[in-house]
């Protein structure tokens, strides 16, 4: 039966209620004659004053239409309920006694009314959430909602719970904040604790989600809770700081997965602006590998800083697909040129400059993925050696003002095909800076969250599916930073070149990817399964290093650094190939291609890559 009700048209339901209604409202009548009458069957006055049973509901009925007591969804009902009805009631008790003066009824006692004002405001909000419990139980409605922390205890938090209420996800059940003026206290009925009952709100009260609700909070002071947060096994979500909450509520919408980004703990800076502009104002802007992690950031920036044209390139067509669609969707004069084409083939990529008359060139087109490329050894090779070289070559033909490479750590001391290729990449550009009137320069950084084929989507994907987790090796760390922000620093440092810089990142302390790992794992509102917690959600597995791996990365080959006029970044001075030497290497590497002879190419690489040691000779 329930079901059945449940599964109504809304049609219906509207029907079945204002029914029921009627009924109310005749009911309450003849229970406030009979408290004023004292009688249980007051026949004679109910006789007497029959018009009012008709009036009222022809009065009250259109009232709680007109007022949307029947457009509210029974299962959502809340306070508007409790409003509606007494507007309703009030406005009708009010219109039956003008009837009663300007009639000059005296049959009806005056008590009655607000007798019957109090009853049917009584019944027809207590039907509201009775229905409600039987259609939709309490219970049941509570229980498939996550139990969910609100950490702040202020004016945002308070908007937030209100707009919770209506919500299918999040139930609330405390408050959390360090002020401790409010711990004990009330707010919207959940009671405020201090930091140090998190431990207790999980295990006793099963929290599940912790909503962070102080969008004001500068950013020290939010990186220092949230790594606290990390230690817990609870889900993590946050309020953005720009937002606006109006009319006292604050919607679900609102509420965002908090990144890892934001538990890491580097603090901004604020970029030169004149260093963004100085090579893409007014220019125009060639982005090789535009549809990926660094290009498309690359193109979102550049977009910001007022260019002439960007042409987009990029050799997957899915790719290049999205990243044009997103920026034509922006209200810009900008021309977006979408070029599908391999930098490989340097016919049409010369083609492409030439056309489109380049000033600026970021190369960012590379395979990056080193178990991938060392499966790969020729094409990977191929791709980011020649690649490279026929874009350097293309802009010095073509005398383009400026060419950025964005380069990797691995290209330090590498032990792996791909960190070797991109070394080589940056000697390509290095060896031409020595003779060309373009402006060549990389940009070195380590690894950037949430790229394609990184480490934390792969955990993210990997927890998603219930683990295991899988990390190569129990002390091996990495460098982090957020795509934003590495893009923001490779424009800035491309800017600042004189020709053949090499130009290396402060990519702040490396971090243990063990570590990364459990803190994703309680972020995601579970724990991992270790000698202290064998009954967690998410197990561990340690698979080996693969091959060309490496347990820490390096950003400099020699010690011969200086800080530039930007504190995030400096520049090296390292050894650089002859030109001829990279004619010579590039031959090599066109003949291996066509041969597929994979040791000839990792040969050609132990020669000519300084540090380079591979466990396959």
């Amino acid at each position: 039966m329930r079901f059945r009700l449940k599964n109504l048209q809304r049609i219906y339901k509207q029907f079945i209620m204002l029914m029921f209604d009627v009924f109310t409202i005749l009911s309450a009548l003849y229970f406030a004659f009979v408290l004023r009458i004292g009688d249980a069957t007051p026949t004679n006055y109910l006789l007497q004053s029959w018009w009012v049973f008709i009036v009222a509901p022809l009065i009250m009925i259109p009232l709680f239409i007109r007022l949307g007591l029947y457009r509210a969804v029974l299962q959502h009902v809340g306070s508007k309920v409790v409003t509606t009805s007494f507007q309703a009631t009030t406005i009708s008790c009010l219109i039956i006694g003008f009837l009663m003066m300007f009639f000059r009824e005296s049959n009806l006692p005056r008590s009655v009314i607000p007798i019957f004002w109090f009853i049917i405001n009584v019944l027809i909000i207590t039907s509201r959430f009775f229905f409600k419990g039987i259609l939709y139980s309490w219970d049941e409605f509570t229980e498939s909602k996550y139990p969910t922390i609100i950490y702040g205890a202020g004016s945002t938090g308070a908007k937030l719970v209100r707009g919770l209420e209506k919500n299918t996800l999040y139930n609330p059940i405390a408050f959390i904040d360090d002020d401790k003026s409010k711990h004990g206290t009330i707010l919207n009925y959940l009671e405020v604790f201090p930091f140090s009952y998190i431990d207790e709100l999980i295990k006793k009260k099963s929290a599940k989600v912790l909503v962070f609700a102080i969008p004001s909070l500068n950013h020290k002071k939010r990186v220092h809770i949230f790594k606290k947060l990390s230690k817990y096994p609870i889900e993590v979500k946050v309020l953005p700081s720009s937002s606006n909450y109006s009319n006292g509520v604050l919607s679900i919408e609102k509420i965002q997965h908090l990144e890892v980004g934001d538990i890491l703990g580097r603090t901004a800076v604020h970029p030169k602006k004149e260093l963004l502009e100085r090579n893409i104002t007014k220019k125009n802007i060639l982005i090789t590998g535009a549809g990926g992690s660094i290009g498309s950031e690359l193109a979102r920036q550049i977009m910001k800083l007022s260019p002439n044209k960007i042409v987009l390139m990029d050799n997957s067509e899915f790719n290049l697909y999205n990243i044009h669609l997103e920026l034509t969707s922006y209200d810009s004069n900008i021309k977006i040129v979408p070029s599908l084409c391999t930098v490989t083939n340097f016919h049409q990529l010369k083609k492409i400059i030439f056309t489109n008359n380049i000033d600026t060139i970021y190369h960012a087109a590379a395979y990056k993925h080193v178990p991938m490329v060392e499966l790969n050894i020729v094409s990977g090779t191929y791709n980011n050696v020649v690649g490279t070289y026929n874009v350097a070559k293309a802009a010095d033909e073509l005398k383009v003002e400026n060419m950025v490479l964005v380069s990797t750590d691995k290209a330090v001391r590498p032990t792996n095909v791909m960190g070797a290729s991109k070394r080589m990449a940056e000697l390509i550009l290095q060896a031409f800076a020595e003779k060309s009137k373009t402006c060549f320069s990389m940009v070195r950084f380590g690894n950037v969250l949430d790229s394609a084929g990184s480490v934390v989507p792969l955990f993210r994907e990997q927890i998603k599916k219930g683990g295991p987790v899988t990390v190569t090796h129990r002390n091996i760390t990495r460098y982090f930073m957020s795509i934003p922000e590495a893009v923001e620093l490779v424009v800035q440092a491309g800017a600042m070149a004189k020709g053949g810089d090499v130009f290396v990142l402060d990519m702040g302390e490396p971090i243990k990817i063990i570590d990364l790992a459990y803190k994703m794992i309680h972020m995601s509102g579970l724990t991992p399964i270790d000698n202290e917690n064998p009954d967690g959600d998410i197990r561990i597995e340690y698979t080996g290093l693969r091959p060309g791996e490496k347990l820490y990365e390096e950003l400099l080959i020699g010690n011969n650094v200086t800080q530039s006029e930007h504190p995030r970044i400096m520049q090296a001075k390292e050894g650089k190939l002859s030109m001829q030497d990279i004619q010579n290497f590039i031959g090599f590497i066109k003949e291996a291609r066509e041969s597929q002879d994979e040791k000839n190419v990792k040969d050609l690489l132990l020669k000519y890559i300084e540090g380079y040691t591979s466990d396959v000779n």
